[in-house]
């Protein structure tokens, strides 16, 4: 359902980007009611008067959110329009997706729907890709002038901190001129983005629209990340899970087999692993040092079949015993996340040993892969690429 209104003269007049320059703002919502006022409010205060504009609400909401924004777009001055979801499809990205679809303007301003991104910045996100002829502008915490003072908190901190440096090590490429490739508040030319594309996984939408759209020249701006102003955070264990499931799904995007294969070889690396563990705890050795050595098989096991069966075409691109080092640190690295979730099964939930290893080897299942491949196997770039880039 959508309620209409026609933009007023003024306005236009005040715009600071000329037509086709008109911004359609993207807020996908999820049980938001007690922040909808308040964002329309700040809308109106700051944006009709540099830049024409409408508001797409996309809404997954279980509670009033609908009605409240329905009755709160009375009193704005400009359409507003509400697309209830009643199977929310890809979560948060996907509804970013569904309301590019149902864009009406060429640029395409995507915000979160609790005032933690302020709505003034718009025009300038707009008029930022207008002078530059970038097809995305990302508003960024880590600019000088920025901060992410608004995260409650320094677990969602460190949290977001490591979910960035992540996503950049995974994609230095893709995410070459985004800072914050994590922030949620962006604008991007409707021309530079097929919506038919995208696989959105939950809230990282940002990702999704850089890595696999491959926008034109990108460009940022330094804002402050507000305090949420009513309601909860939507940020779970479980939206984490989506993520690095989003970001598996994005960083192996290459043939199904290869990560099928992985997965297979994986699965067969459990059996020398879980069988020395079997042996030394039999021993009498304690678990976690028995732990340590037990991956040793299973990291041996799994590099020699890559290297036969997944990666044979790849293994010039770098020195064998470069490849070994590395391989082998990764592996360990995985080991030291391990081993305290194991320590956690074991002592506060009462699993043997050996179906907690087995459990925490699922979990880590798809950092091995992206990493193995990211950090082992990806071809280097050569110096002229890296000149001229």
């Amino acid at each position: 359902m959508s309620q209409d209104y026609t933009v007023p003269e003024e306005a236009v007049a005040a715009a600071e980007v000329p037509e086709p320059g008109a911004v359609t703002i993207v807020v996908p919502t999820f049980n938001e009611s007690a922040n909808i006022r308040r964002l329309l409010h700040q809308i109106t205060e700051s944006v009709p008067s540099r830049l024409p504009c409408e508001v797409v609400f996309v809404d997954d909401s279980t509670d009033d959110t609908p009605d409240v924004i329905r009755e709160a777009a009375r009193d704005c001055p400009f359409p507003v329009t509400v697309l209830h979801r009643e199977e929310p499809v890809g979560g948060l990205g996907g509804a970013v997706v569904e309301g590019m679809k149902a864009a009406g303007s060429d640029w395409i301003v995507v915000m979160d729907g609790d005032c933690q991104h302020p709505p003034s910045l718009v025009p300038d996100l707009v008029a930022t890709g207008e002078r530059a002829g970038a097809g995305l502008v990302v508003a960024s915490r880590y600019l000088k002038g920025g901060s992410r003072a608004g995260l409650a908190g320094s677990y969602r901190v460190a949290v977001s901190r490591g979910a960035t440096w992540l996503t950049k090590s995974l994609f230095p490429r893709r995410l070459h001129g985004i800072s914050d490739p994590m922030s949620g508040f962006f604008a991007i030319r409707r021309g530079d983005v097929t919506a038919e594309t995208l696989k959105p996984l939950g809230y990282k939408i940002l990702l999704e629209l850089a890595v696999r759209s491959r926008p034109r020249a990108v460009s940022e701006v330094p804002f402050v990340f507000q305090e949420r102003f009513a309601g909860a955070s939507k940020s779970t264990a479980q939206e984490g899970l989506r993520f690095l499931r989003h970001l598996a799904g994005l960083r192996t995007a290459g043939p199904l087999a290869r990560m099928v294969v992985f997965g297979l070889i994986g699965l067969t690396g459990f059996v020398p692993n879980l069988a020395a563990l079997w042996a030394m705890t039999e021993a009498g050795l304690h678990y976690l040092p028995a732990e340590i050595v037990a991956n040793q098989f299973g990291v041996a096991w799994n590099f020699l079949l890559i290297e036969k069966l997944l990666f044979r075409d790849r293994r010039r691109h770098r020195h064998w015993a470069d490849r070994t080092l590395r391989f082998a640190l990764l592996a360990n690295a995985d080991l030291v996340l391990r081993i305290p979730l194991i320590a956690l099964l074991v002592a506060q939930f009462g699993l043997a040993v050996l179906p907690a290893t087995a459990f925490a080897l699922v979990i880590t299942f798809v950092l091995r892969f992206a990493g193995t491949e990211a950090l082992v196997y990806l071809p280097r770039r050569s110096r002229t690429a890296r000149s001229t880039a």
